[in-house]
């Protein structure tokens, strides 16, 4: 199993309306079918502690089978849509993956 975790930092002069575009964007994101589970979010309203990071917009976790499953969804259309359509929106983007 492969966690593909991706943190944006979108950019401070979006309007409500592109916010939510974004959003729209990452949901589209949930159809690719080499991908088990994709979980969208923001940050959560749990208790201030200075371990936890809430500086992001936008969280996307991708439930991948193994590499091969992750690259397959990097190289889905979807995917390579959402970059292109989104990418001047973000200022910072961060990846974690682990196994």
């Amino acid at each position: 199993m492969l966690v593909h975790t991706v943190l944006f930092w979108l950019k401070d002069d979006l309007e409500a309306e592109q916010r939510a575009q974004f959003r729209a964007g990452l949901d589209r994101l949930t159809t690719i079918e080499s991908a088990a589970a994709v979980y969208v979010g923001s940050p959560a309203a749990t208790a201030e502690r200075p371990v936890v990071d809430t500086s992001y917009d936008f969280c996307l976790t991708v439930i991948a089978a193994d590499v091969a499953a992750h690259d397959a969804y990097q190289v889905d259309p979807r995917h390579t849509e959402f970059i292109n359509t989104f990418k001047s929106q973000w200022q910072k983007v961060l990846i974690y993956d682990a196994d």
